[in-house]
């Protein structure tokens, strides 16, 4: 009897929703910080804990995920991935108390982590050619705008609060979302098998996470530096430079590293992991100080608040479907450089609207939030394709894994950083005032990156969706 193939769009609409589920996890919790507070009696740094320990956990197990799924097989993989988030999803919906939330939400992150870098392979092993472009045409600006509408969703979950369940709606939303996409998963993808053959640097692996760690965990104080704060840095720094030694070791050995070492000895890559991360750092952190400064300064709820936060996404769809369509192509890493301006421009706009009236309206912040979006949106659809093009064909894999991992644990710095400032600052200034110095600093962040892309390359890579795998 002759077998009849199985459709292949099921495979691209559950790759699509699993991992926006994924990547929007990381910001989707911005809106509940206040509510976290009030129902769990959260301090302030126990709130990003909440909400950056996510992204720290996916970005120091990303790497390992994409090798296990070398090893064991992408289907395997992405079914264990999704049922694992699925169900540390329910346990954050039961948490009975901060501390049980934040280990929660870290689990989560891990089971994202097994999930996200299975995507790009499972895609490139069902389609090819013509319709693997157009699939990334697809896939690409889908999960690049993942994150920037987490919070609008969350807020959303919080305003409607379905059955009064609260902060708990953000994350049981995940549930019945998983176990569909995880039925179409089981019937439609493909089995695969993996290479045992490939050897897991279990020893990198707890290097990376460890110096991930080191590296976030003074910056979780929200503002009350610790003593031991630059001892725990100044050790994650070396430890960081020890795994990439580790990996430079393993491939002179034949044996099989977490990533390429090789992409390490391209300065235009090594300047790109350092634009990824403060760029990110900026974005992310910021779109949670909005939200602070909506709610806690302003008395804002979680709906409006994320109502309020629809002009920046709104803006970052726009900068990113022109960016991607025209810009990228055709200026290449200056598309960048617009995009960090034109959100530095947003920043003084935003500034200015801050001291216009007295009385604060959501509506008064609206234009500088579309700016910024707009200057994120530019950014964001060029980035990782023209960092890419610093490496050979070979090495997109690895160097497109690095890269992400390095954009989810700078996201989870930015958490720290940027709330931290502004709860520092918000007992002795204004909200205004609080939100301003948190303005000065994305400013000074954005002319860093300006700055560092100037040692990018010129142009995009030609495989440009494989920047959001």
């Amino acid at each position: 009897m002759k077998t009849v193939p199985l459709p292949r769009w099921p495979i691209l609409v559950v790759m699509i929703v699993a991992e926006i589920m994924d990547l929007a996890a990381s910001t989707i919790v911005n809106v509940g910080g206040p509510a976290l507070i009030g129902s769990l009696g959260a301090s302030a740094a126990q709130m990003q804990w909440v909400i950056g320990g996510y992204a720290l956990a996916l970005g120091a197990g990303l790497v390992l995920g994409g090798r296990l799924g070398d090893r064991y097989g992408r289907r395997a993989m992405f079914l264990y991935g999704l049922g694992a988030f699925t169900l540390a999803s329910l346990c954050c919906a039961m948490a009975p108390t901060i501390a049980a939330l934040i280990a929660f939400r870290l689990l989560q992150g891990l089971a994202g982590a097994m999930l996200l870098p299975q995507g790009l392979g499972l895609l490139r092993e069902n389609y090819s050619g013509p319709d693997l472009a157009r699939v990334f045409g697809i896939f690409g600006p889908i999960l690049g705008l993942a994150g920037i509408l987490g919070p609008v969703l969350g807020g959303l979950l919080l305003e409607t609060a379905p059955f009064g369940l609260g902060w708990r709606a953000v994350f049981l939303i995940n549930l019945p979302v998983g176990a569909a996409c995880f039925l179409v998963a089981w019937r439609y993808l493909p089995r695969r098998p993996g290479d045992p053959s490939i050897h897991i640097d279990l020893a990198g692996s707890g290097l990376l996470v460890l110096s991930s760690v080191l590296l976030v965990l003074p910056l979780g104080e929200a503002g009350a530096w610790p003593g031991w704060g630059w001892a725990s840095i100044a050790v994650a720094v070396p430890g960081f430079g020890l795994f990439a030694l580790r990996q430079s070791v393993l491939a002179r050995t034949g044996r099989t590293p977490l990533v390429m070492p090789s992409i390490f000895r391209r300065p235009a890559y090594t300047a790109g992991l350092a634009g990824i991360a403060l760029f990110f750092c900026s974005l992310i952190g910021m779109q949670l100080v909005v939200t602070l400064f909506l709610q806690i300064g302003h008395g804002l709820t979680a709906g409006a608040a994320s109502i309020a936060n629809l002009p920046f996404a709104i803006g970052t769809a726009c900068g990113a479907t022109l960016s991607g369509a025209v810009l990228a192509a055709r200026f290449g890493r200056k598309v960048l450089q617009l995009g960090a301006a034109v959100q530095l421009a947003g920043l003084a706009l935003l500034h200015f609207e801050l001291g216009k009236t007295a009385a604060f309206s959501a509506w008064q912040v609206a234009p500088g939030l579309l700016v910024c979006g707009i200057g994120a949106g530019l950014v964001i659809a060029a980035l990782f394709s023209i960092i890419l093009a610093a490496l050979d064909a070979p090495q997109i894999g690895s160097g497109s894994g690095v890269l992400t991992a390095v954009q989810s644990i700078a996201a989870s710095i930015g958490v720290a950083v940027f709330s931290g400032a502004f709860f520092a600052a918000q007992p002795a200034l204004t909200p205004d005032l609080a939100f301003r110095a948190a303005l000065a600093i994305q400013a000074c962040i954005l002319v860093a990156f300006a700055g560092v892309t100037l040692f990018f390359p010129t142009a995009t890579h030609s495989e440009l969706e494989v920047n959001h795998a």
